[in-house]
């Protein structure tokens, strides 16, 4: 069982608390990214579900300022404005199947498992501050896993094949992406007791595990 962490630790006060500030940001640009996209979506389903979870996204961002206070730390943004701004244009210039792999498997869904990985070891508040927003992510990454198979399934099966294939390089893309930003991502989960080796390992693994979902269809 893991020991969960004292915040009178002074180092894991400060690794922790860029990492909820980081994570609060992250919600936050995804609440953006979504509420800009649903005049383009391309049916109601998608709408309705969408202007949700911009709903859950700003509850999420009220939830961690809130304990983010009341935690005691350093509340400089881990992101500047024109890195979040990188972030809504990148996601501005994707088209509806991109923007679905983009936003539900590596943002939602592997950033989320990355994220998961911390809670055991994470200090009652926290624990506490992070419950709501990882449950409310299970209900966007089904929407979002559930709307990537149905556009694969609507294409010609050569072409889903190789869109599968683009998808195992987009998290080494974002990985590499936050090195470019100065963001050490190691640094900060390895500073609040995590393995970030087998962090790694189970992000890799929960990737497969979606690239199976997705990729069982093309095989039948």
């Amino acid at each position: 069982m893991k020991q969960l962490r004292d915040v009178s630790d002074s180092d894991y006060k400060v690794a922790m608390g860029r990492l909820l500030v980081m994570y609060t940001q992250v919600d936050y640009l995804i609440m953006r990214a979504v509420a800009e996209r649903i005049a383009s979506a391309p049916d109601d389903e998608s709408r309705l579900f969408m202007a949700k979870q911009v709903g859950d996204e700003s509850r999420h961002v009220r939830i961690q300022q809130e304990w983010i206070k009341e935690f005691g730390t350093d509340e400089t943004p881990v992101f500047n404005e024109l890195q979040q701004e990188m972030f809504l244009v990148h996601f501005r210039s994707l088209n509806w199947l991109d923007f679905l792999t983009d936003m539900y498997i590596c943002i939602e869904a592997l950033g989320g498992e990355a994220v998961e990985q911390i809670v055991p070891m994470a200090d009652p508040g926290t624990r506490a501050s992070l419950k709501v927003p990882l449950q409310d992510e299970v209900d966007h990454i089904a929407f979002g896993l559930g709307r990537v198979e149905y556009e694969l399934s609507k294409l010609p099966v050569n072409e889903s094949i190789s869109y599968l294939k683009t998808i195992e390089t987009r998290l080494d893309f974002l990985d590499d992406t936050l090195h470019g930003l100065g963001i050490d991502v190691p640094a900060m989960f390895t500073a609040v007791g995590a393995d970030y080796r087998k962090v790694v390992d189970t992000v890799l693994q929960r990737r497969q595990e979606i690239m199976d979902r997705l990729a069982q269809p093309l095989a039948a």
